[in-house]
């Protein structure tokens, strides 16, 4: 119910609807609110009047009346209740809803007193008014009758009074003077609530109100909402009741509107049945909107949900990234560490040498000190014979000694710098570069079933992203089992998102899922889909493995060949596993040739007859018999050849490893080859002479029952 508020308050005013009116725009405004929004529009340019109970988009002249609807304060008026008349100085306020309103300030002379309103009737509306929809802002000027012209919205006003009486917190008496006191009864019959006090003085239980139903407030309240209201009357004949429904006006009229008014000749409906159809149609509407509004409720309790889960994961994610950088600051801190006690070992090194160096030259320096000041005294002796015996020696000490102060002696062996520089320019770029990256790995894709299928043997799926999921992806991975209930395998890694797998078994049932891939890892798999192939073999002849001198046309069907020699041609379908049948007609057949039927491996040789290597089993056939061959070992040759319109029928049956041929739908020979397992192709060797057709898709012959080997070696 607190939604259904804003639908009960007046656009003007903000309060509850009071005596609403329906403008012909179907917005509703209160009455005294009208009569506060009305504008005299200038005598020379008012249009001629439009009347208020009209309908349709003929009530308005929207380019002239919007243009009413904007005129300034100094050119347009508001009547009001109470014989007052805004003046062009009168300033201007604002409703709930934004439209202007000019209250009355000025007291005007009271008119006349034949003008002053009746009781029961509403004031005059001052000649030429306009009035605009305070929501849509569409204008329209009032004819003679005013507001009286608008309809009553009786429904609205119904609407309101139940919902302010359950929005009440006790129903009060209606007779208290001052402070109501809490009702203990209502009468029925007087539609009044009474305090006890109250109900003894005015409504004793005695006389013509003896009779009197008197009841708990509450039942009063359901009482008074299921009461019948009144019958509503015609605008325009206030005496008439409305009893129809025109349909072009689409509004209630009455009978004198049918004979007098303008809805004479329109198309008019009963009442009662308009007001179910249109129930039913608003009850309809109703049930759509209640749909949506169902999805908007579970919406908003998922928008909710996330709200919850994206402050949980920012709170979790801001700790993820505090740890992070804390990691990056710990790890900074112990590379400071080592490089600090690099910069101290190259200073404790740096240190040594000098002072070593220090420590050698001094004890040098004070060698050669001492060896100039013997020097020196030895000069100052006055025995020549005594100098000369030691002079010689001295002169080599003192050059020896000269020698050892060489080059190089007087020069630092270390450098007081350090040649040490710090190369932080790719961790600082490094640091700028900090950012975020894709960690997760990809959600699980949807498979788009309205694209994926099956045809023939083979398989298309298509698949996506979830809408929502804004995790980069590298590539996808595809799985199919092995249609018989088997592990799965990969068939495809790639960053395509459609798949055609292609040589799948026939009348098979495969599952097939598909994985996401990035860098951080893979992702979930998808929901498993289930695809069945085509239960019957449709395929043609090869044109991309077929020998050169093969000749195909008919959609692949038909074949013949261009050499006299046998050229092999396979089919474009491979079989490992049930039963199949093809057969194929002779359309020509000259010089009595010996064409293959059978079944070969890929590699087959295409340039001989089929069956000479080991990688085929055939029938060859002239126009008289027929020998089974394998390995070009030749057996078990049968009466009856081929000619121009023959039919040479084959059937392979994996479960049973055996292979049978038909010769216009009859068999020919016993079975032809047993224990046959693997991968086969349909094929056939052909010459210039012989030209067939391939039918394919043709269910299995009714004489054959596969999977019930007769002991014989026939088929039964």
């Amino acid at each position: 119910m607190d939604e259904m508020e804003e639908e009960l308050k007046c656009p003007v005013c903000g309060s509850f609807f009071r005596e609403p009116i329906i403008l012909p725009c179907s917005h509703n405004i209160c009455l005294a609110c009208a009569r506060n929004i009305l504008v005299q529009t200038p005598d020379a340019e008012s249009p001629q009047s439009s009347r208020a109970s009209g309908s349709g988009v003929s009530d308005y002249d929207y380019l002239d009346l919007d243009k009413m609807s904007l005129y300034s304060e100094a050119d347009s008026g508001y009547g009001s209740y109470g014989g007052f008349v805004s003046t062009p100085t009168t300033p201007c306020q604002k409703s709930p809803n934004g439209v202007r309103v000019f209250p009355p300030t000025v007291p005007q002379p009271p008119p006349p007193q034949h003008l002053l309103p009746q009781p029961g009737s509403l004031p005059p509306i001052p000649r030429n008014s306009c009035i605009t929809c305070p929501q849509c802002h569409r204008s329209l000027i009032l004819d003679d009758r005013g507001l009286r012209g608008f309809p009553k919205n009786r429904v609205l006003e119904g609407v309101v009074d139940r919902y302010q009486q359950s929005k009440a917190a006790a129903l009060k008496c209606q007779l208290c003077e001052k402070s109501p006191k809490e009702a203990t009864v209502m009468c029925e019959q007087c539609d009044v609530f009474y305090c006890d006090p109250c109900r003894l003085r005015c409504h004793p239980p005695r006389g013509p109100l003896a009779k009197h139903r008197l009841v708990p407030p509450a039942q009063g309240r359901i009482s008074r909402r299921t009461s019948p209201r009144k019958i509503s009357t015609c605008t325009e004949h206030e005496l008439e009741n409305l009893s129809m429904y025109c349909v072009q006006c689409k509004t209630p009229v009455c009978y004198q509107c049918l004979e007098e008014g303008k809805h004479g000749t329109h198309e008019v409906k009963a009442l009662g049945a308009m007001w179910k159809l249109h129930k039913g149609q608003l009850s309809q509407a109703l049930t759509g909107l209640s749909d949506r509004a169902t999805e908007a409720k579970e919406f908003l309790v998922q928008l909710r949900n996330m709200v919850q889960h994206i402050q949980e994961n920012g709170v979790e994610f801001e700790a993820c990234l505090v740890a992070q950088c804390d990691a990056l600051i710990d790890a900074l801190n112990r590379r400071k560490a080592q490089l600090l006690a690099r910069v101290n070992k190259e200073h404790e090194h740096k240190l040594k040498v000098v002072r070593d160096q220090i420590s050698h030259c001094t004890v040098k320096l004070r060698q050669t000190t001492g060896l100039m000041e013997y020097c020196m005294e030895v000069i100052k002796e006055n025995d020549p014979s005594g100098f000369l015996q030691i002079s010689d020696a001295l002169i080599r000490r003192v050059h020896m000694t000269e020698g050892q102060w060489g080059k190089g002696t007087l020069t630092p062996r270390m450098t007081s710098d350090f040649d040490l520089t710090l190369d932080s320019g790719p961790l600082l770029q490094t640091i700028h570069q900090l950012d975020f990256v894709q960690m997760k790995v990809p959600a699980a894709p949807m498979l788009q079933l309205e694209e994926c299928c099956t045809q023939n043997n083979s398989a298309t799926l298509s698949w996506k992203q979830p809408p929502l999921s804004t995790i980069a992806v590298d590539g996808y991975i595809l799985e199919l089992d092995d249609g018989n209930m088997g592990p799965f395998r990969e068939v495809y890694v790639g960053s395509e998102t459609i798949c055609t797998v292609d040589g799948l078994h026939f009348n098979s049932t495969y599952k097939s899922r598909v994985k996401a891939f990035n860098a951080s890892g893979v992702g979930q798999y998808s929901k498993t889909l289930i695809m069945q192939t085509s239960e019957i073999a449709w395929f043609t002849f090869d044109t991309a493995s077929a020998h050169p001198d093969i000749i195909l046309s008919n959609d692949n069907l038909t074949v013949t060949c261009n050499s006299y020699d046998d050229r092999v041609v396979m089919g474009n379908s491979s079989f490992s596993r049930g039963v199949h049948y093809w057969e194929m007609t002779v359309d020509r057949y000259d010089n009595h040739p010996d064409p293959a039927f059978g079944i070969a491996r890929g590699d087959v040789l295409k340039d001989v007859m089929l069956g000479k290597d080991d990688k085929a089993w055939a029938m060859y056939v002239d126009n008289n018999r027929s020998w089974f061959m394998h390995n070009n070992s030749h057996t078990n040759r049968t009466d009856g050849g081929i000619a121009k319109g023959s039919t040479i029928g084959v059937l392979l049956d994996f479960t049973r490893g055996i292979l049978i041929f038909l010769l216009n739908d009859e068999q020919q020979g016993p079975v032809a080859f047993e224990g046959l397992e693997g991968t086969y192709y349909p094929a056939i060797s052909i010459n210039r002479n012989v030209q067939v057709t391939l039918h394919t898709g043709l269910p299995i012959p009714d004489f054959y029952t596969p999977g019930e080997p007769d002991p014989t070696g026939s088929v039964c």
